[in-house]
């Protein structure tokens, strides 16, 4: 074999070799510094662990919650404890206070207020009415906070009427099958993630801080504003005082829930033929009249127009 065939292939083997170690390297330095980490990790510092979140959490939501708070301060305080209720009913979003939920009203009253101003007076109304325009802006940035503060309210309720009686039927067969209440209700609870089961676990975290039972349901019947849920605290208080059987009083409640869902349901499509009208009468009908007394509308005012 020539010189330089042997030349050739050992210069081959060696490129082979070296692309096969340099693949290999980072592998070999990957896991010995996962090994490594394990041992000599380092804990970040507060300051650190503030860095790693974004932006808008590390400076914009507490720089809005300090101007909501500020502005909340000269928002009207004879309803506080009213609207506290409202917050905890609409299920806290981004957990607001009621002094938050004041300064949104206000800071949306003087956004739409100058805007209102601004758009009226720009155009060069009567003075008369760009301030009507105005006060209507004015009144509607404050009453926009409450109105979606009633939709999350209805929504949050409609959801909880909605899973109580799944959960009180689960609720009953653990029971029944031996499981203590708490631990039955902790098993209603992780068996779903929606209202109803943060309200229970809610209850349950109240329970394991030294609250009595009867207080933390009656808390949870306050926070959700649900009459089947009250119906379903109330019993189960009653059954505690009364030295009754829970798994009876369970079932009792159970077969009473699902026959309000149906009833629910009925009177729901009862009133769907009632509901329809309104469309009927505005989008449908007219488009019927056009096309059926459309084309003898050319004809009547021919005759009309010959007499």
């Amino acid at each position: 074999m020539s010189p330089i065939v042997i030349g050739l292939a050992v210069v081959l083997f060696a490129v082979v070799a070296m692309i096969v170690v340099s693949m290999m390297q980072p592998a070999q330095t990957d896991v010995i510094g996962d090994r490594l980490s394990q041992f000599t990790e380092r804990t970040l510092t507060l300051d650190e662990l503030e860095l790693q979140q974004p932006f808008s959490q590390r400076v914009l939501l507490p720089l809005t919650r300090t101007l909501l708070g500020q502005l909340g301060k000269y928002g009207p305080k004879q309803s506080a404890e009213r609207l506290k209720v409202s917050i905890q009913q609409a299920g806290n979003p981004a957990n607001l206070t009621p002094v938050m939920f004041s300064g949104m009203r206000m800071a949306l009253f003087i956004l739409l207020l100058v805007i209102a101003g601004s758009v009226t007076f720009g155009q060069g109304m009567p003075a008369s009415k760009a301030l009507m325009y105005t006060a209507v802006g004015g009144v509607l940035g404050y009453l926009l906070p409450g109105m979606w503060l009633g939709q999350q309210i209805k929504k949050r309720k409609h959801n909880i009427t909605k899973a109580l009686p799944d959960a009180l039927d689960l609720l009953t067969i653990s029971v029944e099958a031996g499981l203590a209440f708490d631990l039955a209700l902790t098993r209603v609870a992780d068996k779903w993630d929606n209202e109803l089961s943060t309200e229970f676990k809610r209850a349950l975290t109240d329970t394991r801080l030294g609250r009595s039972r009867r207080d933390a349901l009656k808390e949870m019947a306050l926070r959700t504003g649900v009459d089947d849920v009250q119906t379903f605290v109330a019993a189960i208080i009653q059954a505690e005082q009364l030295g009754v059987s829970i798994g009876k009083i369970l079932r009792i409640q159970s077969d009473q829930m699902r026959i309000r869902r149906r009833q629910r349901a009925e009177e729901a499509a009862h009133k769907a033929p009632i509901l329809m009208l309104i469309p009927m009468a505005f989008l449908i009908f007219p488009s019927l009249f056009v096309v059926i007394l459309g084309p003898a509308v050319p004809k009547l005012m021919t005759s009309l127009g010959g007499l």
